[in-house]
C-alpha cells in the first residue's frame, strides 16, 4: 500500500494528457476569472495611477531595499552637511574673535604709540588734510567791546570764550548761543569801592587746564587772578616793571609764567597767591608767552630777535635765531616743536634740538605798498591745534590763514584763506579742533601804527569742518 500510495503520488503528472490540460483549462479559467476580479476590485486604484503614468513610465521602480539605503545615505549627507555648517561658523566665529582681538590691540597699540609721542613731545596727529574750506558765511560774529580786541582765550571744555580789548574791559561769551554770559566793565583809576578790574589795555590772558583760574595782565604792570566760572575777582599779582605781555598756565597745575617789557619772565603758584622766581636774558621788551606740561616756557623775544626756552627748575634758557624783524608772537605745538611769527612777515617752525629754524615760510601773508616799495604784511598772531599738523596765523591783509606742517615739521604748506577784515589781535583753536576763533580790530594790540576803519572790533568764531573720511577696506 505504500508503495502504491508512492507510485500514484509520484505518477500524479504522469496520469494523462487530457486531465493534465483539463487542469490547465481549469486554472486558466480560473485566472481569467482572477484577472476579472483584480479589475473589478482595482479599478479605482489604477483610475489615480493612470494620472501618474506617464511621468513614472520613464523612472523605474525602486525595491524596498533600494528606498531604505536612499534614506540611509541621505541622512548621513545631512549629518556631514550639519558638521560642514558648524565648523564653518566655528571658524567664522574665531576669525571675527581674531579681527576684534586684532583691532583691539592696534587700538591699544596705536595710543600707547600716542601716549609716548606725547610724552616725549614729538606727537603729530594728521588732521589738516581733512579740513574743509571753510565758509566766510558760516563764521559767526560777536560784537560787544568798543575797542580792539587784544586777546582772548577758550575754556578748557568749549563752552566759553573770553575775550579782552583796548577799552580794558573782559567778555565771557557762549560758545552756543554767542550771548554774553559776564563783563568785566573798566575800573577807573584811584576810585575806591568799585568792582575790581583793569584801567588801561588788557594785553593778554591764560586759562588753567582745569577750568577753574583765568588771569589776565595789562599795561599798568598788574596781573589779576579770577575765578573762572564766576569772574569773581581772587587776587592781584604786582612785581613787573612794565606792561604784562604775556601769560601761560603749565598744563595740569596751578603754577603761572609771566612776561612783560622789562624783559623778565616770571614764576607764580596761583592756588597758593605767591610768587616763585624771576628770570632774565632777554635783551628787549617781550611780546609773548606759552607753555605747556613741562616746567619750562617759551618767549618771543621782541626786538631783540630771538625766541627763547626758559628751563624753569635748572634756570637756563635756550636762545633761537632765525627771523629778521621783531617776534611777536609764539605758540607751542607739542613739547619739542613751537611756532612763531614776526613782523617782518615770516612764520617758522622750530625743533627745541636746532637752533635754526626746521621751515621758514617768507612773506606769509603777501606784500602790501606801492611797485618796489613793497613791505610785507606784519604776521601778528600764531596758533596751533596741539599735537597736530595744523596751523594758523593773522596779519591785517584781511585774511587768517591755515597751514599744514609737513613731516617732522620741515615744511609749510598753505591751505586756505579766511576773509576777515582788521588786524587779527589772537587767534585760538578749540580743544577739540570745532572751530578757530579769532580776536579782531581795527588796530594792532601793541600800537596804533594802522587804522583799518572798515574793521570791526568783534570776536569771529570760524567753524572747522572736516571731510568724512572714506570707509576702511572691507567694511
Amino acid at each position: 500500500m505504500l508503495a502504491i500510495g508512492a507510485a500514484r503520488k509520484r505518477g500524479k503528472p504522469a496520469s494523462g494528457a487530457g486531465a493534465g490540460a483539463g487542469a490547465g483549462k481549469r486554472r486558466r479559467k480560473g485566472d481569467s476569472s482572477g484577472d476579472k476580479v483584480k479589475s473589478k476590485g482595482g479599478g479605482k486604484m489604477n483610475e489615480e495611477i493612470s494620472s501618474d503614468s506617464e511621468s513614472e513610465s520613464l523612472v523605474p521602480r525602486r525595491t524596498e531595499e533600494e528606498e531604505e539605503e536612499e534614506l540611509e545615505e541621505t541622512a548621513q549627507e545631512k549629518k556631514l552637511r550639519l558638521a560642514k555648517v558648524y565648523l564653518e561658523q566655528l571658524r567664522q566665529q574665531e576669525e571675527e574673535k581674531a579681527e576684534a582681538r586684532e583691532f583691539e590691540e592696534d587700538q591699544v597699540a596705536g595710543r600707547l604709540k600716542e601716549d609716548v609721542l606725547e610724552q616725549r613731545g614729538r606727537l603729530q596727529k594728521s588732521v589738516a588734510k581733512e579740513i574743509q574750506a571753510p565758509d566766510p558765511a558760516d563764521i559767526r560774529i560777536l560784537r560787544g567791546h568798543q575797542l580792539s580786541i587784544t586777546c582772548l582765550v577758550v575754556t578748557p571744555d568749549d563752552l566759553a570764550i573770553f575775550s579782552a580789548a583796548k577799552d580794558c574791559t573782559i567778555i565771557k561769551w557762549s560758545v552756543e548761543s554767542g550771548r554774553k554770559l559776564h563783563v568785566i566793565p573798566r575800573a577807573k583809576k584811584g576810585a575806591e569801592g568799585q568792582p575790581p578790574g583793569h584801567s588801561t589795555h588788557v594785553l593778554c590772558m591764560a586759562i588753567s587746564s582745569d577750568g577753574k583760574y583765568l588771569a589776565s595782565g595789562d599795561r599798568s604792570k598788574l596781573i589779576l587772578i579770577w575765578e573762572a566760572q564766576s569772574c569773581q575777582h581772587l587776587y592781584t599779582f604786582t612785581g613787573h616793571r612794565d606792561a604784562v605781555s604775556g601769560l601761560a598756565f603749565r598744563r595740569g597745575t596751578h603754577q603761572l609764567y609771566s612776561t612783560s617789557h622789562d624783559r623778565s619772565v616770571k614764576v607764580w603758584n596761583v592756588a597758593e597767591n605767591s610768587y616763585v622766581e624771576t628770570l632774565f636774558g632777554h635783551q628787549d621788551a617781550v611780546a609773548a608767552l606759552d607753555a605747556l606740561s613741562r616746567e619750562c616756557c617759551v618767549t618771543a623775544g621782541g626786538r631783540d630777535g630771538t625766541v627763547r626756552v626758559w628751563k624753569i627748575p635748572e634756570e637756563t634758557q635756550l636762545v633761537f635765531c632765525g627771523h629778521q624783524g621783531s617776534i611777536d608772537s609764539v605758540q607751542l605745538i607739542n613739547e619739542e616743536h613751537m611756532v612763531s611769527g614776526a613782523d617782518d612777515g615770516s612764520v617758522a617752525l622750530w625743533g627745541l634740538s636746532k637752533k635754526r629754524p626746521l621751515a621758514l615760510q617768507r612773506e606769509a601773508h603777501g606784500l602790501r605798498g606801492e611797485p618796489g616799495l613793497e613791505q610785507p604784511f606784519w604776521v601778528s598772531s600764531v596758533a596751533a591745534l596741539l599735537n597736530t599738523d595744523l596751523v594758523a596765523t593773522g596779519s591785517h591783509n584781511n585774511s587768517v590763514r591755515l597751514w599744514q606742517c609737513g613731516e617732522g615739521f620741515r615744511q609749510l604748506d598753505l591751505l586756505y584763506d579766511i576773509p576777515l577784515v582788521g588786524f587779527v589781535n589772537s587767534l585760538k583753536f578749540s580743544s577739540a579742533g570745532d572751530f578757530l576763533v579769532a580776536g579782531v580790530g581795527q588796530e594792532h594790540r601793541l600800537g596804533r601804527w594802522w587804522r583799518i576803519k572798515e574793521a570791526r572790533n568783534s570776536v569771529c568764531i570760524i567753524p572747522l569742518r572736516r571731510a568724512p573720511r572714506p570707509p576702511a577696506a572691507g567694511s
